[in-house]
């Protein structure tokens, strides 16, 4: 299958929600960032190249690195490779979520779900919609037609090539019946296929240590349990390169490049945390297909029995 552009798909955090920081004082990570590298499939083939360049770099100040983990840098380091990330032909997305809310949380629909990870599967549903939403115009617009995308996503705890499949088969079937869980854009499933799903350890792909930068910086920005305090001066370097979303004559990053859940009014973090969504536009965001309406959801939710809850946000 020919695919026009590539979107490398990694995490920071875990997506446990059994057990949540602060909640709990040994529980998974307060959050869960998941985010993708978009880029033009022309330029595959340059991937390794822009990783080796930052790697060899990076050994100019830690020695030991053999491939790029942002959690194991040192500072310094930490800010050569985001400001590498900010200069290179690629565009960012980044779904972050406290987990707070969502502490023990039992989806009634998990077990109809084909897959052993019901939240990551659903956030990086959220991801997609953004991801094919650019791909759809981008596309559009380059070649006149809409083009698909390859995806490539991190293994990680449960993650399996078949059980991604079948959960996007699954949403596909639900959307064309507009009984999803949460209506909100919808994913373009013109840019994708089945054939163009991939999982890959974060080593054998140099695309997914991009990721995992941006990921990772996301992460150091908002977490204090896991990572020590906040720091966000790493995230706010990859600002050249978060896509955006031209809406109202706004181009907005928040809601779009960067989606913050629950809701930035009901989000329950510090100014510390806040500061980074701030930065990227909070608490105006965009919305699809029409923020200044809800009201134009209502016709989809009522369609949903009334027995399915929606993760909150």
């Amino acid at each position: 299958m020919e695919y026009r552009y590539i979107a490398y798909i990694d995490e920071a955090g875990d997506c446990g929600i059994k057990t949540v920081k602060p909640l709990d004082a040994n529980g998974s990570s307060e959050w869960f960032i998941l985010s993708a590298v978009v880029i033009d499939a022309a330029r595959e083939d340059q991937v390794a190249g822009w990783v080796e360049h930052m790697t060899s770099s990076a050994r100019l100040i830690q020695r030991q690195i053999k491939v790029l983990h942002f959690k194991n840098l040192l500072p310094v380091t930490k800010t050569l490779v985001c400001t590498s990330v900010a200069s290179l032909p690629l565009r960012c997305f980044v779904i972050a979520s406290n987990k707070q809310n969502m502490r023990g949380y039992a989806n009634p629909f998990a077990e109809k779900i084909p897959s052993k990870n019901w939240f990551y599967c659903w956030m990086s549903r959220i991801l997609l919609e953004r991801v094919t939403h650019y791909v759809k115009h981008r596309s559009i617009k380059r070649y006149g037609e809409v083009q698909k995308v390859k995806l490539e996503y991190s293994e990680c705890g449960g993650l399996s090539y078949s059980q991604m499949n079948a959960y996007y088969e699954w949403i596909k079937m639900k959307s064309g019946a507009a009984n999803l869980f949460l209506p909100l854009g919808g994913l373009v499933w013109e840019t994708m296929d089945r054939s163009l799903l991939k999982v890959y350890p974060h080593k054998e792909r140099h695309g997914l240590q991009i990721a995992d930068i941006v990921a990772s910086a996301f992460f150091k920005a908002c977490d204090i349990h896991d990572t020590r305090e906040c720091d966000p001066q790493f995230a706010k370097l990859l600002l050249p390169r978060m896509a955006r979303a031209i809406y109202n004559g706004d181009n907005l990053i928040s809601g779009y490049g960067v989606k913050l859940f629950p809701k930035y009014q009901e989000v329950n973090i510090t100014s510390q945390q806040r500061e980074i969504f701030q930065f990227y536009g909070y608490p105006k965001q965009w919305w699809d297909p029409d923020p200044s309406n809800p009201k134009a959801y209502r016709p989809l939710i009522d369609q949903v029995r009334p027995s399915i809850q929606t993760p909150r946000g």
